[in-house]
Order: C-alpha cells, then structure tokens, then sequence
C-alpha cells in the first residue's frame, strides 16, 4: 500500500450568520472542499492554494499551521489530506474547472448535511470552534 501525499483547504469567509465554507463538487457529483496531489516543487500548502485556485477559482490566505489531517482509500492505495485553512479574499468568475466542477457557499453548521467523510467534518469544526 501507498500512501499518497495530498493537501486541501477549508475555504472560509464571514457571512452574516457567522461562518461559510466554499464547497466544491466532485467529480461523482459529491461535495468536498479543494484538494490534490501535493506537486513536485511545491510545499503542501502551496500545492493546496494553486488547487483551491484551480478547482474553485477562489484565492486566499491560508493558515501555515495544518488544522488536521485525514485518510482515505482511492486508486487501490491511501490518500493522506493534510488541511489548512483559508481566508477566501477573491472568487473568479470563470476558473480552470468550471465546466466539471459546481462550489456552493454552506453555513458551518450546515457542513454535515453536504459532506460525507466525518472525519473531515470533525476537521473543519475543530478548525473554527474558537471563532
């Protein structure tokens, strides 16, 4: 078994019922936040910046210190998703995979309604209990 590297960031803004988070679809149609491989010559979180860019077409500041990290099985191996925060400051109109990709702004506490991995729900409430 492999482990793949990947890394990922909680797109986040204040709205005016506290906390939002930019949800991305999948490929399978499922939401997730932005994530990939982490790429040769980029640290994890620049590699999760130029996803979250390419995925979402938003860009941001991130949190260098990781919020958590989790697992999960795809391609026969494991993938470990290191996650950060980030503070979106801009949303393009158009971005590299708009014509695939769908990104809804959810309320924090609605989070478990769109994702399926609770690990990474415990993940992303960790991330803001103490905003």
């Amino acid at each position: 078994m492999i482990i793949i590297e990947q890394s990922a960031v909680i797109p986040f803004k204040k709205g005016s019922n506290g906390i939002e988070i930019l949800l991305v679809s999948t490929r399978k149609k499922n939401w997730t936040i932005p994530k990939g491989i982490v790429e040769d010559g980029l640290n994890p979180v620049e590699s999760a910046l130029k996803e979250a860019l390419e995925e979402a077409g938003i860009t941001g500041s991130v949190k260098k210190k990781k919020t958590g990290t989790y697992r999960y099985k795809k391609w026969g191996d494991v993938c470990e998703v290191a996650v950060y925060k980030m503070k979106v400051k801009k949303v393009h109109k158009k971005w590299e995979e708009e014509n695939f990709r769908k990104r809804i702004w959810v309320e924090l506490k609605d989070i478990p309604l769109f994702l399926k991995k609770k690990k990474l729900i415990k993940i992303i409430f960790k991330a803001f209990e103490n905003e």
